[in-house]
């Protein structure tokens, strides 16, 4: 896809606050610090659009991003480590579930593993419910470039076995070789209706 415009539109914690209906949106799922943020940006070739950071938790708001006036992504906070209150932790899960249940916009929702360890007990709950919800989902493993070729290998054979998905289904991704960008943007075509 060419990337005309892309910019931030405005970040929300309950649906009054989301911007109106106007486009499809994909939503990006995984666990603190799993490179979500990262991901949009690669995407649309921009460096600082969605905020990076190297603490987990960074992302504690629903982040709607607007992509040449036809598509939104929309970055949600992540689970797992994120150093952060129990009350707090409960509150984002509401926060997400809110947001993927009630959002008619919503065409598919992109969920990060990354790819140097394990999925996690909350990588693989979300998965299970995001299936069980019957969300169109694209699994992208990030941080492939932290990892040589056989451990590529390695590791996405076991992402595959405890997610129980063809070896092919996930995208190996990483934002700063920009390996999986047309992938993830293909797969993405094939969710929502773009124009090039």
């Amino acid at each position: 896809m060419k990337i005309k415009q892309a910019e931030y539109l405005i970040s929300a914690v309950k649906p009054h606050q989301y911007p109106p209906e106007m486009y499809p949106e994909i939503a990006f799922v995984g666990r603190s610090n799993v490179g979500k943020s990262s991901i949009i940006n690669t995407l649309v070739n921009r460096k600082n659009m969605a905020r990076t950071s190297g603490k987990p938790g960074k992302t504690q708001t629903i982040n709607f991003y607007d992509v040449n006036n036809q598509l939104r992504f929309v970055d949600l906070p992540g689970y797992g480590f994120a150093k952060v209150s129990k009350e707090q932790k409960i509150g984002w899960k509401k926060m997400i579930e809110s947001y993927l249940l009630n959002r008619t916009p919503l065409q598919g929702v992109v969920q990060l593993i990354d790819l140097r360890h394990k999925p996690t007990e909350e990588d693989q709950g979300m998965f299970s419910w995001l299936l069980e919800n019957n969300f169109p989902v694209l699994l992208v493993a990030t941080k492939s470039d932290k990892l040589s070729k056989n451990q590529i290998h390695k590791n996405l054979k076991i992402v595959c076995d405890v997610l129980s998905v063809p070896k092919d289904y996930p995208i190996v991704f990483s934002a700063n070789t920009k390996t999986g960008k047309e992938e993830v943007w293909e797969s993405l075509s094939g969710l929502v209706e773009i124009n090039n």
